[in-house]
């Protein structure tokens, strides 16, 4: 193969076209097989080959800054930047990262796991070159989903107006995650259709060009011509308005196009707009009959294409999934509301049932935050289905538009706590600290699979503000689902064990972990209590102050940030209410970014485990501990 020859981008440039064709096939054939084994991002990274091999073979990284957006689309770049070897440790604990990843090379200039963001940061380089005096340039390679973030478009507002010399890449798959929605979407279409636009443009200025001088008010009437015949033959000339230049659209897997355009891009001074289309899956034919299937993809059988499944209970997204459609039967107020995960969020069969009452906003998180608060103004029970790590990007309409104004918002916040090989920038360890402070926001999260039906039932028929149910990446605990489940007293936790000695408060999946540590310390002579704390907010303050009067040892235990979470909550409460000096330590996650790898790899590397709880306890009643045992 001739990929084996290659070990960083230097050795490209020796290459003919034909050899990159050959080249980009290997490649292809590379990913296919790794990525059986490891899962990962599949038909994103098979759809950029050639534009990634036409970026490396004109241009000069690491001097020359690319920067990609979220990062689905880098495996071809880490491969051609001299990772390809580690590709067996994709996504793996202390392996190759998914996304790009600075530490890793120094052909990684931006990190990104969040979309919209490469424009930004393209502007800030290009101001920081010239700034210093430098030649470099900045690629920005950002695809059609991520283009309809709203950040996005603010950056092409201030690109525009500052006109430094700058490439974007608007690589054009018609894809995000799921399939694009909204009104960038449908004109980026019509771009992709209008064929007679770039031919009549290039006849017009080969025509100028044929004349000698065009002076004065001669030239201004013909620079009008052009701009009349963009309006005349491509409604809006988006991109041009905002003031870069566009060129485009090219076949993106046609590598004479994609050099050519590059260097025409290159030769422009000012922003330009390179128009990419390409084909999501490109070259595996179940990538591309099903690229929303393939966009992010476990192992699976090169041959058929078909998917190694884990066999157990059901996730739970799925019990989501199940549940919201049994109470949107029931309820015809629910409406949900994707930022552009039907399919991760468990929306898919909601949509396929009620198409009316399922909204998917596209890669804009803030814009569908405001519009639950309006939807529910209007009576009706929106259900925002969000990952833990999205909700970060709306903050400030769930402050200021749902909470202050107290609508009845439903928050169904997926992927809270650890995601495993997705890493640091999808862990949603963060949404208890930002959230539980705001006023008027309930917060749950279940023990298991039945507790989060309940959770759902008490959502929709809490009819006094927003309130949140939190739920992890992983398969619920197998435990029966009651056909009619019942809600829940707001703010009333559980003892799921009994026990003098102690106390666990433990959240969601740290109830398993609590309960083995329980069993751990029985051997000990200890009997702890292991208390359900399923009320994030409000808190049950009852069941604290009956703790505290008892003068138990007291662990909290939850798989979120102890800075500001349920831990920091309940010491909270107890200095307010004069509970000085009781004995309780936290065990979450600390102070810092966790990498990717397994859930329980992750787990392991902060300390949630049962070991680290019985160790904990121990130290905290160390002579009473000797006395029971004997031990001296």
């Amino acid at each position: 193969m001739l990929l084996d020859h290659i070990n960083g981008p230097q050795d490209l440039k020796a290459l003919s076209v034909s050899q990159l064709n050959e080249l980009a096939g290997d490649i292809r054939q590379f990913l296919i097989e790794k990525l059986s084994v490891t899962g990962g991002h599949l038909a994103p990274n098979l759809g950029v080959v050639e534009l990634t091999l036409a970026m490396h073979y004109l241009f000069n990284s690491p001097e020359d800054k690319f920067i990609y957006d979220v990062g689905h689309q880098s495996y071809v770049h880490k491969i051609l930047t001299g990772r390809k070897d580690q590709f067996d440790t994709l996504r793996k604990y202390k392996g190759l990262c998914g996304f790009i990843k600075r530490a890793e090379s120094e052909h990684d200039v931006w990190e990104a796991g969040h979309s919209s963001t490469s424009l930004s940061a393209a502007m800030g380089m290009a101001l920081a070159r010239d700034l210093k005096g430098e030649d470099n340039r900045v690629v920005a390679v950002i695809g059609d989903g991520a283009l309809t973030g709203g950040m996005a478009l603010e950056a092409l507002n201030h690109i525009g107006h500052e006109k430094k010399k700058m490439i974007v890449i608007l690589n054009d798959n018609e894809m995000s995650i799921a399939p694009n929605v909204g009104a960038l979407h449908h004109y980026l279409g019509k771009i992709r259709t209008d064929r007679h636009y770039q031919k009549a443009k290039d006849e017009l200025q080969q025509l100028l060009n044929k004349i000698p001088a065009i002076g004065g008010k001669l030239a201004k009437t013909a620079e009008r011509f052009k701009d009349s015949l963009k309006y005349l033959l491509v409604s809006g000339i988006l991109f041009e308005q905002f003031g870069l230049t566009y060129l485009g659209p090219v076949d993106g897997h046609d590598m004479d196009q994609m050099l050519d355009i590059l260097r025409q891009a290159d030769n422009i001074q000012g922003p330009v707009l390179v128009h990419v289309l390409t084909v999501k899956g490109k070259g595996y034919s179940p990538a591309e009959a099903d690229s929303f299937k393939w966009h992010g993809i476990t192992p699976y059988k090169i041959e058929s294409g078909q998917v190694v499944k884990a066999v157990g209970p059901p996730v739970y997204t799925d019990v989501f999934s199940d549940m919201i459609i049994e109470l949107a039967e029931k309820d015809e107020r629910i409406v949900a509301v994707t930022p552009a995960m039907p399919g991760g969020s468990g929306l898919l069969r909601f949509a396929d049932r009620f198409p009316t009452r399922m909204i998917d906003v596209g890669i804009a998180e803030q814009h569908a935050a405001t519009m639950c608060a309006a939807l529910a103004m209007e009576g009706l029970k929106p259900v925002y289905a969000v990952y833990s790590t999205f909700l970060q990007r709306a903050y400030d309409q769930v402050v200021h538009d749902i909470c202050r104004q107290n609508l009845n918002v439903i928050f169904a916040i997926d992927r809270a706590g650890f995601v495993g090989p997705d890493g640091e920038t999808h862990h949603g360890v963060y949404d208890i600290a930002f959230l539980r402070h705001v006023p008027n926001l309930v917060m749950m999260m279940p023990k298991d699979e039945n507790e989060l039906r309940r959770m759902l039932v008490t959502a929709v028929g809490y009819n006094d503000g927003p309130i949140a149910v939190r739920y992890p990446r992983i398969n619920g605990v197998g435990v029966p689902l009651d056909p009619n489940p019942q809600p829940l007293e707001i703010g009333q936790w559980e003892t799921v064990r009994e026990g003098d000695s102690g106390v666990i408060v433990a959240l969601g999946p740290m109830i398993p972990v609590a309960e083995e540590a329980s069993e751990l310390l029985k051997r000990e002579g200890l009997n702890i209590q292991v208390v359900n704390a399923r009320f994030i907010k409000p808190l049950d303050e009852q069941m604290l102050l009956s703790l505290a009067a008892e003068g138990k040892q007291m662990i909290v235990l939850e798989e979120g940030s102890e800075m500001g979470g349920l831990g920091s909550s309940i010491l909270e409460f107890y200095s307010l209410n004069g509970k000085y000096g009781l004995p309780i330590r936290i065990i979450g996650v600390p102070d810092r970014f966790i990498e990717h790898g397994s859930i329980m790899e992750q787990r392991l590397e902060v300390g949630l485990t049962a070991e680290r709880v019985a160790t904990e306890f121990k130290e905290m009643m160390p002579r009473r501990i000797k006395r029971v045992t004997g031990k001296q």
